[in-house]
């Protein structure tokens, strides 16, 4: 869309990944990751802002946003685990810095641990990392969404706003809220909002949380203090599970930081990576 173009493409093995860069190249550079039902979408402030300093690199993952949406597709955490990867390797990054937010967590995370992904440092917002995780919602979709994919449009419309506008805490401005709620509207935007609600699977994150003691890199791990998608005490958990990584509490924020308190979180992420710049 207009307002925020991914203008290059990187072909995949999960579908066609749109994505683009903001910032002098050469730069340090900062992978944005996304998470569910967003997409980079979230990032446009923060981005915009680190790329005063870094090259940023953002990107829709498979199956969300502007990236393809296709019947059969595989947009699970594994899938995106490995996409991201092969991103990395695409964009010739040996070590850049990733800052990853709800399943860009999960997805930053296996791929650091499972792929061997190399990230200079690593800044988490609020990410799936930890079971359970899932809200009552989420895991009712998950188990009937042969179903919920055949509601009328307009039900389908009304329910995704109110799931997205959920995230927030203080409130989307309704052109923000239309905006991410979009890509899941009419075909292929229904049957995909429910495809990556239904691989949506505790499994992938139970085969990497033993491990988060393995991880040797920086990192922070922020969270929006008034979360109702994901309880602030499992930021807490999270930080006492990987050796040296640091908890900055977002007063004021809900699961969506970025869209509450983006000064604040910019402000957060810039501390963090200009202590730990080449």
């Amino acid at each position: 869309m207009s307002d925020w173009p991914l203008t290059k493409t990187f072909r995949s093995a999960s579908g066609d990944v749109r994505w683009d860069t903001l910032g002098e190249p050469g730069r340090d550079a900062v992978v944005l990751c996304h998470g569910t039902p967003f997409s980079s979408y979230v990032w446009r402030a923060v981005a915009r802002s680190l790329a005063r300093r870094h090259q940023v690199f953002v990107w829709d993952m498979p199956g969300y946003g502007a990236s393809q949406m296709t019947a059969g597709q595989d947009v699970s955490l594994a899938a995106q685990g490995r996409v991201f990867s092969e991103l990395l390797a695409h964009w010739r990054l040996a070590e850049p810095f990733v800052v990853a937010h709800d399943f860009g967590g999960a997805v930053a995370l296996r791929a650091h641990l499972l792929h061997g992904a190399r990230h200079r440092a690593l800044a988490l917002v609020d990410p799936v990392a930890l079971a359970p995780w899932g809200s009552p919602f989420f895991r009712l979709v998950g188990a009937h969404a042969d179903v919920f994919e055949q509601l009328p449009p307009a039900l389908h419309g009304a329910l995704v706003r109110e799931y997205v506008g959920s995230a927030s805490s203080r409130g989307l401005h309704p052109a923000v809220l239309d905006r991410l709620v979009a890509p899941w509207l009419g075909d292929p935007g229904q049957a995909a909002f429910y495809r990556q609600i239904a691989q949506a699977d505790q499994r992938h994150t139970n085969e990497v949380q033993h491990r988060y003691g393995e991880i040797g890199i920086p990192t922070l791990v922020c969270w929006g203090q008034e979360d109702t998608w994901i309880p602030p005490a499992k930021g807490h958990e999270l930080v006492a599970r990987i050796p040296g990584a640091r908890l900055e509490p977002i007063a004021g924020a809900g699961h969506l930081v970025q869209e509450d308190a983006p000064a604040e979180l910019t402000a957060a992420l810039l501390a963090f990576l200009d202590r730990h710049a080449g």
